[in-house]
């Protein structure tokens, strides 16, 4: 199983980006899939959930300007980023609680990572 995200790059302040990640491999089921960043010296954080059934969680400071939503067809899931700004620079993770073929139980899978940097 493999999460790859894209979408990533250079904005400057009040910008908009669109991230996307899709998950391929031998999937049986995904529950949860989401957004994580990562800002230089800082832990990881939660940007935003959305669960399979479009129920959708996310952090205070993106509320507003950034909306998370998947294609479960595709196991797909995006993150339209608006009014962006410099704090929200960060290596942006994508995450999925799926089931594979391999086994009955769900597991976290975590995509490469990208960059986004919001700067003039």
């Amino acid at each position: 199983v493999q999460l790859q995200a894209s979408g990533g790059g250079l904005v400057q302040p009040g910008g908009s980006l669109r991230l996307s990640c899709a998950a391929s491999g031998s999937i049986v089921s995904i529950n949860v899939m989401g957004w994580y960043r990562q800002a230089p010296g800082k832990q990881r954080e939660l940007v935003a959930t959305i669960r399979r059934g479009g129920s959708t969680n996310s952090a205070d400071s993106v509320k507003g300007r950034f909306t998370i939503s998947r294609d479960n067809a595709k196991n797909a899931v995006y993150l339209q980023m608006n009014s962006l700004k410099p704090e929200d620079t960060a290596v942006y993770y994508c995450y999925a609680e799926l089931r594979s073929s391999a086994s009955y139980s769900y597991f976290d899978y975590w995509g490469q990572g990208t960059l986004v940097t919001v700067s003039s």
